[in-house]
């Protein structure tokens, strides 16, 4: 959360969005710079264990990660 010092107003902001729904972990939004993803494949996570949520399930199809 960024805190604006002019008018002491807050400004909130989602950077991730993730759930964990039948043993997968479904990526329903990512604003980082390196992705998320990228950085559960490198602690070890599985390709088959994420879904990249933001994504139809149509486009899914055309990546390397699961589809649901």
């Amino acid at each position: 959360m960024v805190k604006n010092r002019t008018t002491e107003e807050r400004i909130k902001g989602i950077s991730v969005h993730i759930r964990i729904k039948n043993e997968k972990i479904y990526i329903e939004e990512d604003w980082t710079q390196e992705g998320i993803a990228t950085e559960l494949l490198r602690e070890g996570v599985p390709k088959e264990d994420i879904v990249l949520a933001f994504h139809d399930p149509e486009t899914r199809k055309f990546t390397e990660f699961a589809v649901a």
